[in-house]
């Protein structure tokens, strides 16, 4: 997915092969580092048991480098 499909999505939560095209990584690697370091990637994730969930909305932040959350 690109930057602006995911901003078009109507997805909640994104998926590490939905968010690799636009970090220019493999979904693998996005998977590894969310389970031993999120912190280091710079946007929330979610690790339940094997499965790795991104919220899209803070991605979208992150990606255009605002972080702060809107009220």
């Amino acid at each position: 997915m690109t930057l602006n499909e995911i901003k078009a999505s109507d997805k909640t939560m994104l998926t590490p092969t939905d968010v690799a095209e636009v970090l220019r990584a493999d979904p693998q690697d996005v998977r590894i580092a969310a389970k031993r370091c999120p912190e280091r990637l710079g946007f929330n994730v979610a690790v339940i048991g094997t499965r790795v969930k991104i919220p899209r909305l803070a991605f979208i932040r992150w990606m255009e480098g605002t972080n702060e959350i809107a009220i």
